[in-house]
């Protein structure tokens, strides 16, 4: 984390339906919102899927292998955890991670 981070309003919680993902500008980067459950835990990474080169991880399926929850690219179907981006078929490959806050509401990205 870069000292020049800081915590950005996206959104309020309500506007994320549970079990979906959407798609924010938040400081210049597309970033993929993730709201596996009816609660105020949200996940984000970045947009990009770096297999199919698109910006269409926010439209990705929410899965859970093990214990972890992944998003599965509407591209190719590589998976994603939500927690640290890693990629579950290529351990050479990730997404930037950022960490999430619902405060008063409102949801928020570290960026």
């Amino acid at each position: 984390m870069s000292k020049n981070n800081k915590w950005f309003s996206v959104c309020e919680l309500s506007k994320i339906y549970p079990a979906t993902g959407v798609c924010a500008l938040v400081n210049d980067k597309q970033v993929a919102l993730f709201r596996p459950y009816n609660d105020e835990q949200i996940f984000a990474l970045n947009n990009m899927d770096p297999f199919g080169q698109a910006n269409v991880l926010s439209r990705g399926v929410i899965c859970q292998h093990g214990d972890a929850l992944w998003v599965a690219s509407p591209l190719k179907k590589q998976r994603f955890n939500l927690t640290d981006g890693s990629c579950l078929e290529n351990a050479e490959i990730a997404v930037p991670a950022y960490q999430t806050r619902v405060k008063n509401g409102v949801v928020e990205v570290l960026a």
